[in-house]
């Protein structure tokens, strides 16, 4: 910190002079588990969760995936080595991917229809979201969380 601020307990509402002293740790998870709960309540309503959305995404590629590669693709996302796996079971069972006789899975039509109700909601919950928020403010934004990321030594991703 240049502010030369001593770092505070967080205080969700502290006012905008004392911001440069809160702990980043609060805040970053403050906003994931806010904007998580939100996108995954919206999901919810449409009988879809956010590893299906992820595999959708993934398999939508020009030759396809196997599972390995799409749960290897998608592992540091997920909160746990299940997750993946049970998402392309239950999208399988949907008829929203299937698996080629090479074992590599791509999207039917039922699952690319799918995916653009899918797209949209979660565009319209991105716009809720960053309302108000120039894209020059966003990139901003990241451009600190990232270099905030190198600056404790770990890798982002």
């Amino acid at each position: 910190m240049n502010s030369g601020a001593v770092p505070a307990t967080a205080d969700p509402s502290v006012a905008d002079d004392a911001l440069a002293a809160q702990p980043i740790g609060y805040w970053s998870g403050a906003l994931h588990k806010a904007v998580v709960k939100q996108l995954r309540d919206a999901m919810a309503t449409i009988d879809v969760s956010q590893p299906q959305w992820w595999t959708l995404t993934r398999v939508d590629v020009d030759n396809g995936l196997s599972r390995e590669d799409v749960a290897t693709q998608l592992e540091d996302v997920a909160d746990s080595p299940y997750e993946v796996p049970r998402a392309i079971d239950q999208l399988l069972h949907r008829g929203w991917i299937a698996m080629d006789e090479a074992r590599r899975l791509y999207l039917t039509d039922a699952g690319r229809a799918a995916q653009g109700r899918i797209r949209e909601l979660v565009a319209d919950l991105r716009a809720q979201i960053h309302e108000g928020i120039s894209d020059e403010e966003y990139v901003a934004a990241l451009k600190v969380m990232r270099r905030m990321i190198s600056n404790s030594g770990s890798a982002a991703g």
